[in-house]
């Protein structure tokens, strides 16, 4: 595998000056050879054309960027430093890579959840280039190549998770974003990692049951709703009916007989799980 390492670059500032001076003094000598009929002459026209040639060594490298040389096809290093820089002159090919962060969203994928529902999911994958030469030379085209390992990375994932749960414990597409949105980013992170690119962020940016589907699971997604806060009210029905039984059992020294501890829950649940406001009834005579 090709990895990044630094090319062999100096200061393009100080390398103008220095091949100014020398093409002047070349250019000024051949003439004055040439002036003089000196057979130097042709030495100091092809010093004055090499002074030249070096000037093909100056490049310039933008903020958030990287140059990635190449001397006749062999990968020689990448130049991060900003500004005019100067390399071999030899070294024809210089491709620019951009550093900068980068986002992709995907498309709306129609994909099966864990519990086999077709959903529509789609996601945002910040992104950027860490490692330019396996960037450009690992693969042929690394913003395809995220584009496509992302959709991939995100149909896996979705085929992991339902789409809701009401169950404690197990984690959902809709009520556990944080922990799905980690997932994501470390799957899709295992699939760019030897193109030479970050993940930084990633999350689900759309997430919808299928059309065909959608009415349907709506009034699943009701009922279990209903029934899931159905049994925390029962739940803590019983509780308080629990707590009320023992305090006056205690506290006031009140002891009920199993049919009238039973008459009592009964009262008890039907107010506290009662829809509607429960009517008293004034009993007059004795429950016996």
């Amino acid at each position: 595998m090709i990895t990044e390492k630094r090319a062999f670059t100096v200061n393009g500032y100080g390398m103008v000056a220095a091949l100014a001076l020398l093409q002047l003094a070349t250019i000024g000598l051949a003439v004055r050879a040439g002036l003089a009929e000196n057979p130097a002459v042709a030495l100091w026209i092809l010093a004055a054309a090499a002074v030249g040639f070096c000037w093909h060594g100056l490049f310039m490298v933008a903020p958030n960027q990287g140059k990635i040389l190449q001397l006749f096809g062999k990968y020689v290093g990448t130049e991060h430093s900003t500004g005019l820089r100067w390399a071999n002159p030899f070294v024809f090919k210089r491709t620019p890579i951009s550093l900068r962060v980068r986002n992709f969203e995907s498309g709306k994928l129609k994909v099966n959840d864990a519990n086999g529902n077709p959903i529509e999911i789609a996601a945002v994958v910040v992104w950027k280039v860490v490692d330019s030469a396996e960037a450009h030379f690992e693969v042929d085209d690394y913003e395809s190549f995220v584009t496509i390992q992302s959709e991939a990375a995100l149909r896996n994932v979705a085929n992991e998770y339902p789409y809701d749960n009401h169950a404690e414990g197990i984690l959902s597409l809709r009520g556990d974003p944080l922990s799905v949105a980690e997932k994501i980013k470390s799957q899709v992170q295992e699939r760019l990692g030897r193109a030479g690119i970050e993940v930084i962020e990633a999350r689900i940016s759309h997430l919808a049951y299928a059309p065909e589907i959608a009415q349907a699971m709506l009034r699943k997604q009701q009922a279990s709703a209903v029934l899931a806060a159905r049994r925390l009210i029962v739940q803590g029905a019983v509780e308080m009916v629990t707590d009320a039984i023992a305090t006056l059992a205690e506290s006031h020294e009140l002891e009920l007989d199993e049919e009238r501890k039973a008459n009592m829950v009964n009262n008890l649940m039907v107010v506290i799980c009662g829809e509607q406001q429960a009517q008293p009834v004034v009993n007059a005579g004795s429950l016996y």
